[in-house]
């Protein structure tokens, strides 16, 4: 016996269509992830965009960094004026990176940690580099490239 939904369809299609639908709204919701290769020179960054102003070179420490959580951004000064930029999104599970310290750009999700230097993962779960980011250093001032 078919048991026939009250739109006519068989109770199997009416399943299997209910069930395609959901896979589909499920994986349009998963499919702006940044949690992908973090790969440099990635075209899919969610970092800010070009040209904005980050701040000062006043705020970054030597040694240290600095997040500038709405662009996305995190800017390192591993050595005396060399600055460095990086997405604040950790490539563990996309959460936004909490610090910088010791060295190292640290997640406190789930504890990644990468290099202020060049990204570089220093202490898993993270297995892939923060992306860097063009800086243009003009006058004290710190921008996207």
């Amino acid at each position: 016996m078919t048991l026939l939904h009250p739109s006519g369809a068989s109770r199997r299609t009416f399943v299997a269509t209910a069930g395609a639908s959901g896979l589909a709204a499920l994986l349009a919701a998963c499919g702006g992830s940044s949690s992908g290769s973090g790969g440099k020179g990635s075209s899919g960054s969610a970092a800010g965009g070009h040209g904005t102003t980050l701040g000062s070179t006043a705020d970054i420490p030597e040694g240290g960094g600095k997040i500038f959580t709405d662009a996305k951004v995190v800017v390192t000064q591993p050595s005396k004026g060399e600055f460095k930029a990086f997405t604040s999104v950790c490539t563990h599970q996309g959460c936004q990176v909490a610090g910088v310290s010791g060295g190292t750009i640290n997640c406190a999700c789930h504890g990644s940690k990468f290099s202020i230097e060049d990204g570089s993962v220093k202490h898993a779960p993270a297995t892939s580099p923060l992306e860097e980011l063009k800086l243009d250093v003009t006058g004290g001032k710190i921008k996207l490239a």
